[in-house]
């Protein structure tokens, strides 16, 4: 059953996932009060544009700006982070920094102002090199990079303060998660939003490597509706969970749905492997269906085409 929410703070939630989760919190129209703390490294300000939010611009590391978003909080969801293996392959005390310390700045925060529910965000790539298809939360961790390697922490420090403070957390990993508002101009850039990007420019797509490594891709919608249903319910566990649905789709695959999404053929182009990548990703989903019986899958390419409406009406316009 829904409740009324008195506060939600949404660290990130300027970026990608944040924002879109900030759009549906804010239509649901069961939230007193939405919070944004951003320091807008990645996310901007046109994402939050005309909602009914307080922004705070800020790092989740500084805990002055956490002690004035978050009292009076009913749940703190922290998606802020520096995300992209490739990154934090150059520069991996900054990925460390932002992800683990800043879990734990929040999570202190948290903890200090007695919020109620604290949801996290994790990544599958904690699963590494890990063989086994699907991914199962109980398998071993085998983190293949130093973002790899941040985002367990998330997990521990969350664990850890379940177990110690009794604080009611919700540590998620996500899978690949794709759709509007993910950026595409920087060296970083997730997979999807490169390949519509350089499809709707007209150049070749980046394979790096033979285009058969497959990823279990999630619609960001999906995602947000999860987190919101959480919310709503204060659903908590300190057992980490799978946010995805079990495909397992290769990027040619993925090329193939896109030039059916665009109406015509694209070119490709293949570099070397990249340091850190997974090779393959597969959601074991039981434990999500468990707790949120209700959610929905939203079909790939569905996805693809609101992802490229999206950044068509969006990215190109601003070109």
């Amino acid at each position: 059953m829904h409740r009324r929410i008195n506060k939600v703070v949404v660290t990130g939630g300027a970026g990608f996932i944040g924002s879109n989760l900030v759009h549906d919190l804010a239509a649901g129209g069961q939230v007193g009060e939405i919070v944004v703390v951003d320091d807008l490294s990645t996310g901007t300000l046109d994402n939050v544009a005309e909602l009914p939010v307080r922004l705070l611009v800020g790092s989740v590391l500084d805990s002055d700006v956490l002690d004035e978003a978050i009292p009076g909080a009913t749940a703190v969801v922290h998606l802020g982070a520096l995300g992209s293996v490739p990154r934090s392959v150059a520069d991996p005390l900054t990925s460390h920094h932002a992800n683990a310390t800043g879990t734990l700045t929040v999570l202190e925060a948290a903890r200090r102002h007695r919020v109620g529910q604290t949801i996290l965000a994790s990544s599958s790539s904690v699963y590494g090199a890990n063989p086994v298809l699907p991914r199962r939360e109980t398998l071993r961790p085998m983190p293949m990079s130093p973002y790899a390697v941040s985002k367990l922490a998330t997990e521990a420090y969350a664990n850890a303060y379940a177990a110690c403070y009794g604080m009611a957390v919700l540590p998620f990993r996500f899978f690949n998660v794709y759709g509007p508002r993910q950026a595409a101009d920087h060296a970083y850039a997730a997979v999807v939003p490169r390949f519509v990007s350089a499809a709707l420019d007209g150049r070749p797509l980046e394979i790096f490597g033979d285009g058969l490594q497959t990823r279990d891709f999630t619609y960001v919608g999906s995602v947000t509706s999860v987190i919101v249903d959480a919310v709503m319910r204060g659903v908590y566990t300190p057992d980490t969970v799978n946010l995805a649905f079990g495909e397992r789709i290769s990027l040619l695959d993925l090329i193939a749905e896109l030039e059916v999404v665009l109406g015509r053929e694209l070119e490709t182009v293949h570099r070397p492997p990249r340091t850190g990548d997974v090779r393959d990703s597969q959601a074991d989903c039981s434990r999500l269906r468990e707790l949120f019986p209700t959610v929905r899958r939203y079909p790939l390419r569905a996805g693809l085409e609101a992802t490229v409406g999206w950044m068509a009406r969006h990215v190109l316009a601003d070109r």
